[in-house]
């Protein structure tokens, strides 16, 4: 900062340079303080969000499962039903998605798969799945044995898989969020979602019993409310 020279003329009095002097060496001050000023650069902020970094999408997902089936298991056993009946659980019959039962072709245990299938088409229509398909899928490997695989299309809330790591966590001056920050977050509330149309816009009010509110209300207005104290006095 260049200093102030204050050049007074003779036979004036110097109290009047006073306040002038005053207000230069202020508008120098000012204008010196301005050139440092940082105000467009905010210390500690995060200009980013983890939910824009990791998106719930809600759309189409193919669910599936594999049920291992043993060289001689020629009989539908209560554990592969169990495994497929909870598997189909959240199966949303009313939108009638096809099943699929990919049968091993070429595996050591092409012949047991080919007869459990049979039964566990008969499962899944007792279980009100109707639109089931059977196909086939080539092994290669006949001294293997291959699952039995079960799949469907189903709408889903998801978002991408957590565990990128880009960039190092220390080469960060702007202290922004790393890319992998909130993905877990995100994953776990997209999973405990029961119906992801939930996310695309509200559900229509059903319609109100009149007869049952009534009862509501007047229950609610002939209750009496006492008030007991729980304050023991004799202590």
């Amino acid at each position: 900062m260049s200093a102030i020279v204050s050049i007074i003329p003779p036979g004036r009095p110097k109290r009047r340079l006073v306040l002038p002097l005053l207000a230069a060496t202020g508008v120098a001050l000012l204008s010196g303080c301005g050139a440092l000023r940082t105000d467009h650069v905010t210390v500690g902020a995060v200009p980013d969000d983890y939910r824009t970094n990791h998106p719930i999408v809600v759309g189409e997902k193919q669910e599936s499962i594999d049920v291992p089936v043993a060289v001689d298991g020629y009989r539908l056993t209560r554990g592969q039903r169990d495994v497929v009946e909870g598997f189909l659980y959240p199966y949303d019959r009313k939108a009638a998605s096809p099943v699929t039962i990919l049968v091993p072709d070429g595996a050591a245990n092409s012949a047991a798969a080919s007869s459990v299938v049979v039964e566990l088409g008969r499962a899944m229509r007792r279980q009100g799945v109707t639109n089931v398909f059977v196909q086939s899928y080539q092994v290669g490997q006949p001294d293997v044995s291959a699952p039995l695989r079960v799949t469907y299309t189903a709408i889903r809330a998801s978002t991408g898989k957590c565990g990128r790591w880009p960039e190092d966590l220390n080469d960060n001056p702007e202290n922004r969020h790393w890319a992998n920050f909130g993905c877990s977050y995100q994953n776990n509330l997209a999973a405990q979602i029961a119906d992801p149309h939930d996310l695309l816009g509200p559900r229509r009010s059903t319609e109100i019993d009149a007869e049952n509110r009534t009862v509501a209300i007047d229950t609610y207005q002939k209750q009496k409310t006492v008030f007991e104290s729980t304050i023991n006095y004799d202590q």
